[in-house]
């Protein structure tokens, strides 16, 4: 058995599985093994419970010997970001304020996975209540990008990604509400996928920004994001924002032929001023092998990108001061040891249990919110989110998807940007208008900087086109050989 199995994706696991080489628990002790090798400098998981684990990949073994009709999935370790519900465990959103908590139900999309025989392989750091871009946020410990321990793993999704290109797990979930998924993809060079908004079940996910979070996949290959999207996507009664649409097997309808004769569009707006040098070069060379493969690149406009940093944050945290308020204290929250009275336990509870960055959203939300300020920032924020997605309708009346970089810079030294909050916020700079226009995103690794940190290929598809997405990436990644580099660690 190769002793990098960890490595493996999850079309070549399932074939292990299925054959006998390995069984469900065998490959569940790869992961244990993996992680108490590399974890305690990664610092990417928050929790696991080993014996749980052991346990579901008994079961797997027990269905594979039956005979039993399997989905690719069963007895896959999936490792879940620590904002996504499953029934008794643990749920702090990486945050004082949740620390004890235990959820009492399990989410729609987690329990898609779980019926298609997926394991739960942990829970997995985050930057607080998925406020950041670094995942320097979590109030519980750090998490080190895996090529470069130094380094920040990208955020808030940043453990879910450093778990993939560790080899701790080979596809965990996170959630992208402003690039989370697909920012934290690029700096730590694995696959990771936003889909369009309402095609997952957002039942089950702890709220930051209701209109702009989404669940969504981590992996080391397209085809494997593919796989774990099929699973997860669907209508549920539960959310009241999911989409009823028909869910393709996307998996089988994946080419590597797929992007001859069509149109990339190049947003002439996200190749101004702000890019790394090196990093323009690398995509730059990524958008040509793309022509290269047949499609036709189109130079598109989209006008309103200047906007979208203040228009987000404008949005994001007036949605994050309403979803934030029921953690008070009083019902299920960390309550101050210090309160003498009820508002103490207010006050003193949410001083205690929030950190720096949580704080200053939530001040912010509730200023853009309150009365003679309402009209003047978020009645015009939302008017300018819908010329946002205007734009990108547009755009999309000439081209197929778009193309542009995932991040302008490559992973930064953990600490640089911690001081400078506007700087930080401008790393997701190229992440945030798909959010705020609702639209699908991927992240595909498309090349390494001179430092040796991994750089990300973004490609933007239009509402619920997720299979000619998710095609046109694995048309890209099967012409490279980016997603099959390794950190060692």
């Amino acid at each position: 058995m190769s002793s990098e199995i960890f490595y493996k994706n999850i079309s070549e696991l399932s074939a292990m599985l299925n054959s006998g080489e390995i069984s469900a628990v065998e490959l569940a002790q790869v992961y244990i093994d993996r992680k108490n090798a590399v974890d305690g400098k990664v610092g990417a998981f928050i929790s696991s419970n080993e014996d749980e684990f052991l346990a579901s990949a008994k079961k797997s073994d027990e269905r594979r010997a039956k005979g039993a009709t399997l989905s690719e999935l069963d007895g896959i370790p999936i490792g879940l970001k620590d904002l996504l519900a499953v029934r008794g465990q643990k749920l702090t959103c990486a945050s004082k304020m949740l620390e004890n908590y235990v959820s009492p139900y399990t989410g729609t999309a987690m329990q898609k996975l779980e019926d298609a025989g997926a394991l739960f392989w942990g829970r997995l750091n985050m930057d607080e209540f998925a406020m950041g871009s670094s995942c320097e946020n979590s109030a519980l410990q750090k998490t080190r990008n895996p090529w470069d321990l130094e380094r920040i793993p990208g955020g808030s999704s940043g453990g879910s990604a450093a778990a993939v290109s560790a080899g701790e797990c080979p596809a965990t979930l996170g959630s992208d509400t402003g690039g989370s998924i697909r920012q934290p993809a690029s700096l730590c060079g694995v696959v990771g996928m936003k889909p369009t908004y309402g095609l997952v079940s957002r039942f089950g996910l702890a709220a930051f920004a209701s209109s702009l979070d989404q669940i969504g996949p981590f992996a080391r290959t397209v085809k494997d994001a593919s796989l774990v999207l099929k699973h997860i996507a669907g209508y549920d009664k539960f959310d009241s924002t999911s989409v009823n649409v028909k869910i393709d097997d996307y998996p089988s309808m994946l080419s590597t032929e797929s992007l001859k004769g069509k149109k990339a569009g190049l947003p002439k707006e996200y190749f101004a001023s702000g890019m790394d040098s090196e990093v323009r070069e690398i995509v730059e060379k990524a958008i040509k092998k793309v022509e290269e493969l047949g499609a036709e690149i189109v130079e598109v406009s989209l006008p309103h990108t200047e906007l979208a940093i203040p228009v987000y944050y404008i949005i994001a945290t007036a949605e994050a001061s309403s979803n934030l308020a029921r953690y008070d204290g009083i019902r299920y929250t960390h309550r101050s040891a210090e309160a003498k009275d009820v508002l103490d336990v207010y006050f003193k509870s949410r001083a205690e249990g929030f950190g720096e960055e949580v704080k200053r959203r939530i001040i912010l939300g509730s200023y853009v919110l309150s009365s003679g300020y309402y009209d003047a920032y978020y009645l015009r924020a939302q008017k300018v989110r819908t010329l946002i997605r205007n734009d990108f309708e547009k755009a999309f009346e000439n081209v197929d998807f778009i193309v542009a970089p995932t991040s302008p810079t490559t992973a930064f030294k953990v600490g640089e940007k911690t001081g400078d909050p506007l700087s930080m916020y401008l790393s997701d700079i190229y992440t945030i208008n798909v959010n705020l226009a609702g639209l699908p995103g991927i992240s595909v690794p498309c090349g390494f900087a001179s430092d040796g940190m991994p750089v990300g290929l973004q490609m933007i598809g239009k509402a619920f086109d997720e299979s000619n997405l998710l095609s046109y990436a694995h048309a890209y990644e099967s012409a490279c050989e980016w997603s099959k580099r390794n950190p060692q660690l």
